[in-house]
């Protein structure tokens, strides 16, 4: 009896008939995957044999082949939006069209198609391999800073997809944020991480006032409240006290009722007027 019960658990492991495979590649700053299954040809005719001329094919098998874009990118001169997508194809003879759909969790094509869901659409034209290619294979080729190409293989035919990522502008904008130097932001984080974690209580102090003055024209009264906070335990009471009065006032302002009764008890504790 438990060697039958042991058989019936036991599973069969065998090779997948259209194996997974998943593409990572960075394409300038643009990180880049691809997961679909890879059908082969076993000795049959595939394009305008297994999968027709004018008919949307899923574009491997089993599960949609799916492409993700960490930043929006541009194709045939328009820009997709970052994010997830299935891929379909149309083969023909003269020319194939690609198309990336916003709803990925199909299993092969909807049933119902929605144009809606089309997030781009482009005609190219194939190309005939000089060799055949047993099994479907999908490449990330012609590598530059900021462009790439989409590669389909499979029988005798190639298709390629060129598409543009925004390296330029994510460069620049980074130069540009570097060079204008750190934020209020930063300040106010590197503040806080030296105040709570005992480290030089005068750079802390150096650095909150920073953040404080660099948001005058909009005062935050959690900066403020932080700026309290450092002066107070820097042995400045009296800078303290002032910035706690004034992280109170925004603080009713914004009717955030946590900061406020927070800087009431500070400035007792403190001895303010």
């Amino acid at each position: 009896m438990a060697a039958i019960s042991y058989m019936s658990s036991a599973q069969i492991e065998a090779p997948a008939p259209s194996p997974l495979q998943k593409i990572e590649q960075k394409v300038g700053l643009t990180d880049i995957s691809i997961v679909y299954s890879r059908p082969s040809m076993k000795g049959r005719k595939i394009f305008g044999g297994l999968e027709s001329y004018g008919e949307i094919w899923r574009t491997g098998a089993n599960e949609n082949t799916k492409i993700s874009f960490s930043t929006d990118i541009l194709i045939d001169g328009n820009e997709l939006k970052k994010g997830t997508y299935a891929i379909y194809t149309i083969p023909g003879e003269e020319t194939w069209d690609i198309i990336l759909y916003t709803e990925a969790s199909n299993w092969g094509v909807p049933r119902e198609w929605d144009e809606t869901k089309v997030a781009a659409q482009i005609r190219v034209t194939p190309l005939q391999m000089p060799i055949p290619i047993e099994t479907f294979t999908i490449t990330l080729d012609d590598l530059t800073n900021n462009s790439a190409i989409i590669g389909f293989l499979w029988e005798n035919t190639y298709v390629g997809l060129p598409f543009e990522t925004p390296t330029d502008a994510m460069v620049s904008k980074s130069i540009d944020q570097v060079m204008a130097g750190p934020t209020a932001q930063d300040f106010y984080t590197a503040a806080d991480y030296y105040f709570y974690t005992n480290k030089d209580i005068q750079i802390a102090l150096k650095w909150i006032d920073k953040a404080v003055a660099m948001t005058t024209n909009q005062p935050r009264y959690w900066f403020l409240r932080k700026q309290a906070l450092i002066h107070a335990k820097a042995g400045n009471l009296q800078t303290a006290i002032a910035a706690a009065k004034t992280s109170l006032r925004y603080a009713k302002l914004a009717k955030n009722e946590a900061y406020v009764q927070m800087n009431k008890a500070s400035l007792k504790e403190w001895g303010a007027q």
